[in-house]
């Protein structure tokens, strides 16, 4: 295996966001990891400035535009109207934070996927917190309508993970 089959692999898995890939092949063993160790999520409270500071006249009070920094934007999670889901559907979340996982191995086949069936003991994903595996399950029975995480992706506690129509 050459350097340029090297990079092809390095940028497919990178395109594919495979989390770790691993390939041995003539005695030579090649294995990609995007975290070296978990990731480590800190929620931090970000400031955010609603307005600027008032400017007073004898006429009127109006405020004063303050500029906002470059910084990420802040998204509150969606409310129950916003997401306008039916009320049948049970809304599975992260029970921990963690790296979300939807089957047991790259080289493995999902879990669920959209449309399955699943049973109250059903297991729907991994999610690996200090390097611990924990399987989640169903908890209900019902049809998977959405998958709301991608595989590999960071989770919070109580983020929803998946929507299951009962």
């Amino acid at each position: 295996m050459d350097l340029k089959e090297v990079k092809e692999l390095i940028e497919l898995v990178s395109e594919k966001g495979f989390a770790e890939f691993e390939i041995e092949h003539e005695g030579f063993r090649l294995h990609i990891s995007r975290f070296k160790e978990p990731p480590v999520v800190q929620a931090a409270p970000t400031p955010v400035i609603l307005s600027g500071p008032l400017s007073v006249s004898t006429e009127t009070v109006a405020p004063v535009p303050t500029p906002v920094s470059q910084a990420a934007p802040v998204s509150a999670p969606p409310t129950k109207a916003e997401t306008s889901q039916p009320e049948s559907l049970h809304i599975i979340t992260s029970p921990i934070v963690g790296t979300f996982y939807r089957s047991a191995s790259p080289n493995s086949e999902p879990f669920v996927r959209v449309g399955e069936r699943v049973e109250h003991d059903s297991v729907v994903c991994i999610i690996e917190a200090m390097k611990l595996m924990n399987e989640i399950q169903a908890e209900t029975s019902g049809e998977v309508i959405k998958i709301y995480v991608e595989n590999g992706q960071p989770v919070e506690f109580g983020q929803p993970l998946f929507g299951i129509k009962v």
